[in-house]
């Protein structure tokens, strides 16, 4: 299960938003050839990856922009690109900016203090998109997300309220955190866990100076701006086994 779009893209170009994807995909191909020689890999990790048993303090900053893998990257991409325009909206540009590094460096303080003295290299953007996705739930509970549940050789795309996709989402980072070690490396589900708290604790000030729930109430839980259309008409089709699924297209409105 993983999301495929929101209802309310940005009323405005999330310039931020798109630098950052740049930025990751650029810096992600830029040091592909860095596999290839296994002295390297390790000297580049050791430098710029974030270790909790000796985090240099600018690789909370230098692993954000890392990836294990394109899988990797473009997970997270995804996932940024879904939930950062709306964000980036309310906030601006610059505080968007803002708001991302410091719920990245923030992420990484957590998986530090959570698995200190672990030799294995933590890379990826996921903290700080965990954080983003935090800031989503306070500010648009309510927003429509399309997902795509895939299970062996079902496919179905289900549209339901942000909380509630975010809210599964977290409460799997919980469960996979106290089902594993976090010294032996795998998924750093401390870091997605913190970040995402940390996202609604940056975000919280911003809600409070727009109404509290009074802000909730104005805008009903949704991006403060219309949503796009929907048209099913001009859709390709998903298939497997002769069975179709129809996939909406989310289309930007020019105002």
């Amino acid at each position: 299960m993983f999301p495929i779009r929101d209802h309310n893209p940005s009323g405005r170009t999330p310039v931020v938003t798109y630098a950052l994807i740049s930025a990751n995909i650029l810096i992600f191909i830029g040091t592909w050839g860095i596999t290839e020689s296994p002295y390297a890999f390790h000297a580049f990790y050791e430098r710029y990856a974030l270790i909790p048993a000796r985090p240099y303090p600018w690789s909370f900053l230098t692993s954000m922009f890392l990836h294990g893998g394109i899988l990797h990257l473009l997970g997270n991409m995804l996932f940024l690109w879904i939930f950062g325009d709306n964000l980036e909206d309310e906030m601006g540009h610059g505080g968007f900016a803002l708001f991302y590094v410091a719920c990245g460096v923030a992420a990484g303080i957590v998986h530090v203090a959570l698995s200190f003295g672990s030799p294995v290299p933590t890379v990826g953007a996921s903290g700080a998109i965990a954080g983003v996705m935090g800031g989503y739930l306070l500010l648009f509970p309510r927003a429509r997300v399309d997902i795509l549940l895939i299970f062996i050789i079902f496919f179905r795309i289900f549209t339901v309220p942000a909380w509630l996709m975010l809210a599964i989402w977290f409460g799997l980072q919980l469960m996979g955190a106290a089902a594993s070690d976090p010294t032996t490396g795998g998924i750093a589900y401390w870091a997605h866990a913190g970040g995402f708290v940390m996202g609604v604790v940056f975000t919280l000030p911003l809600w409070l100076r727009r109404g509290g729930p009074a802000f909730w109430q104005r805008t009903h839980g949704l991006p403060p701006h219309p949503a796009a259309r929907v048209r099913r008409s001009d859709v390709p089709s998903v298939s497997r086994n002769k069975r179709h699924s129809r996939i909406p297209r989310v289309r930007r409105r020019r105002e």
